[in-house]
């Protein structure tokens, strides 16, 4: 059996750390011994994790962020490096969706939307590269969505986002390839989350899959990095269709 990688004193950036599926991988990555730097507007739900993950004995840093602006972004990567001291794991899990017809769409929520699914990331990833590329196990996993493949109503401009998310990742990844950097995409369907309650209030919470399983996969792929490498999982809900 392959042998997990130690990733005891590795550092993470993980955007959208207050909640949902953000959180969850706060908390798994500092399971792991992964120093975290935690990113997201609401600086008391970040407050929060941060106590949380240092009363397990882990260390934590709370850094508010607007994704909106890329002056708070490029501040964020170089609290990091003073701080921590590197950048070994960067986690764009950070979303936004406003849901209804796109005819009724204001260009103004479209570029919101835009800034924080697309935008946000690209920056994001930008500016941490030069410190991943500084070691010989290093990762970017970037949280897409099952409407990076497709498109539902009432979700042109969420779509649009998660589809410039995919794509991009998928040229960085060749960018990237004789680099130690490793490019991942989870893309996943219904997740108990704030967001998807809000685009699917039809659904039953019973049967979305819980944030704490996709931070279970992050944590399989970053804890490995032998020959065989995935760059994109689609997760569905155990009540879905297969390969629908």
């Amino acid at each position: 059996m392959r042998r997990t990688e130690d990733l005891g004193g590795n550092v993470a950036i993980i955007t959208g750390a207050g909640r949902g599926i953000g959180r969850a991988i706060a908390l798994a990555l500092a399971a792991a011994g992964v120093r975290s730097v935690l990113a997201a507007r609401t600086k008391e739900e970040l407050e929060i994790l941060e106590r949380e993950i240092s009363a397990q004995g882990c260390e934590a840093l709370a850094v508010p962020t607007d994704l909106s602006k890329e002056n708070e972004m490029v501040d964020l990567v170089r609290t990091t490096v003073e701080k921590l001291g590197r950048i070994d794991i960067m986690v764009n899990n950070a979303g936004v969706g406003m849901f209804g017809p796109l005819a009724q769409t204001a260009t103004e929520d479209f570029d919101r939307i835009m800034a924080v699914n697309a935008r946000a990331p690209f920056i994001l990833c930008r500016e941490t590269i030069p410190y991943l590329k500084r070691h010989d196990r290093a990762f970017i996993v970037n949280i897409g969505s099952v409407v990076s493949t497709k498109g539902y109503a009432n979700q042109a401009a969420y779509s649009a986002s998660k589809h410039a998310l995919l794509g991009m990742s998928k040229a960085l990844a060749r960018e990237l390839a004789e680099t130690d950097i490793r490019v991942h995409v989870l893309c996943p369907g219904g997740v108990d989350t704030e967001l998807v309650s809000r685009a699917r209030p039809d659904l039953d919470r019973s049967i979305l899959m819980q944030p704490e399983e996709i931070a279970d996969i992050v944590m399989f792929l970053v804890t490995r990095k032998g020959n065989a490498v995935i760059d994109e999982i689609d997760i569905r809900r155990a009540s879905s269709t297969p390969w629908g």
